[in-house]
């Protein structure tokens, strides 16, 4: 265990993001390898697995119901020096989990194809989006036990053993991608199958290795077979705070689902253009990403240490943070963003649907990262519902608009994006606010042990 509550908030900030950068700088190396191969295949696979990646949307959704209930409960509970309830909370994420994952495979196998076949015209995408779908759902089942373990170790302080393993597995996946997808070496050359393939046996061996280092290593939270008896307290706590958090992400699936099904009609071009200039968003997105996930555990801790002024350094650090992170990416995107594009396609439509997307896009980057600082600071009060409020905020604004503009004579592509550009201004604006909002709620008490005392 770690003690986020003393020193200077931004170095803590800092000396956490930076390993957790780490680990994310391998997955944007995997995500990219992985898209090069399959943007090898043709437009029609990078159509499919882009469309069929939209469902990844809900499992992270599921995803964030554990890990940021179990980065706020365990956070506030190791502040508080409480290690019998953060123990318990470990365990039980670990059922929650196992839940999950059952849910995940029998809903992605029985509902994927109805999904898929709604967002896309295209039969061959749709038919290569199916493949790749039910290839990599056992990795996406597993994620739920990973998310629960990463998060729990991020909750104490630690993040470089979940980095380290990251790095392994995403080795593992840039190696498995060639042979699997294009057939390199004695591989068979599986196309997009091997895409998911690949995925599902790097996510198997990483959660693997967590499991091996619970075993063997960690010593604040560990397996308790005794503690694995469903404790439905124990769940609403975790519910309350981790449901909006899913929700928010469950918002995002809403956004990207809404753009495929808007650029349809501009064929798999459009949505190929759109699924590669996506890919890039996620995966420079990573760096301040990392930030507020070192925000939220240094909030929890802090907040359940009654070091309220502390709180209030690490939000005001984090945003200065992301924002500076995310200035330089803009710069980047609207100085050159045809040289990220063409490393995945030589399609002239293509092309210019992925480089039109990112050089648009770039124009909200600033406002991106205070919306993720702004969630991890929500994450670490233990409250979420104003980050869902915010995220709500964005698909009022932009499903309506885009909707009505997708039936007028002159309907753009670039439409689509100037009108997120104004949504997810707007939802940075709303996510300051409340962060505001709830620092004047919770962190303005007289007797900061009383409210301890009242707020265990």
């Amino acid at each position: 265990m770690k003690d986020l509550t003393q020193g200077s908030a931004t170095k803590t900030i800092l000396a956490m993001a930076i390993p957790v950068a780490a680990g994310m700088i391998f997955q944007t190396l995997y995500l990219l390898v992985d898209l090069y191969f399959v943007a090898a295949l043709g437009e029609d696979s990078v159509a499919g697995v882009g469309t069929a990646g939209t469902l990844l949307f809900i499992i992270m959704a599921l995803t964030q119901v554990l890990g940021v209930s179990a980065v706020a409960l365990i956070s506030q509970a190791v502040g508080r020096k409480d290690p019998d309830h953060a123990n318990l909370v470990f365990n039980q994420s670990l059922v929650l989990s196992a839940v999950c994952a059952v849910i995940t495979l029998l809903g992605g196998y029985l509902l994927a194809e109805s999904y898929l076949s709604s967002i896309t015209a295209d039969e061959a995408a749709l038919r290569e989006g199916l493949i790749f779908l039910y290839w990599f759902l056992p990795g996406m089942a597993l994620q739920f036990a990973s998310m629960a373990m990463a998060s729990s170790l991020r909750a104490t302080g630690i993040v470089k053993p979940a980095m380290v393993i990251q790095a392994l597995t995403v080795v593992l996946n840039i190696i498995l991608a060639p042979i699997l997808i294009a057939g390199w070496g004695p591989g068979p050359a599986l196309g997009v199958l091997g895409a998911g393939l690949a995925s599902s046996i790097s996510i198997t061996i990483g959660v693997g290795l967590l499991t091996l280092y619970f075993l063997k290593l960690e010593k604040y939270v560990s397996f308790e077979p005794a503690l694995w008896r469903p404790r439905f307290d124990i769940w609403r706590k975790m519910l309350d705070i981790g449901l909006p958090a899913g929700g928010e992400m469950l918002l995002l699936f809403v956004y990207f689902s809404a753009v495929y099904w808007l650029i349809q009609d501009f064929g798999a071009p459009a949505q190929a253009g759109f699924s590669i200039g996506g890919r890039i968003m996620q995966s420079i997105f990573m760096p301040t990403m990392a930030i507020a996930f070192a925000v939220g555990p240094i909030i929890g801790q802090n907040f359940g240490a009654g070091k309220f002024d502390r709180v209030r350094d690490t939000f005001s650090s984090g945003i200065i943070l992301s924002s500076i992170v995310m200035l330089i990416i803009t710069v980047i995107m609207q100085w050159r963003p045809e040289v990220l594009m063409m490393i995945f396609t030589d399609d002239t439509e293509v092309m210019e649907v992925g480089v039109v997307f990112l050089q648009l896009i770039s124009l909200n980057f600033i406002a991106q990262g205070i919306v993720f600082t702004c969630s991890g600071v929500f994450q670490g009060l233990g409250n979420t519902r104003p980050a869902l409020l915010s995220s709500g905020v964005r698909i009022l604004i932009f499903v309506p608009l885009t909707v009505y503009l997708r039936y007028q004579p002159d309907f753009s592509i670039n439409m689509v994006w100037y009108v997120s550009i104004l949504s997810v201004t707007a939802q940075a604006i709303v996510s300051f606010l409340l962060v505001r909002r709830e620092f004047i709620r919770k962190l303005t008490v007289s007797d900061d042990s009383q409210y301890l005392v009242d707020n265990p």
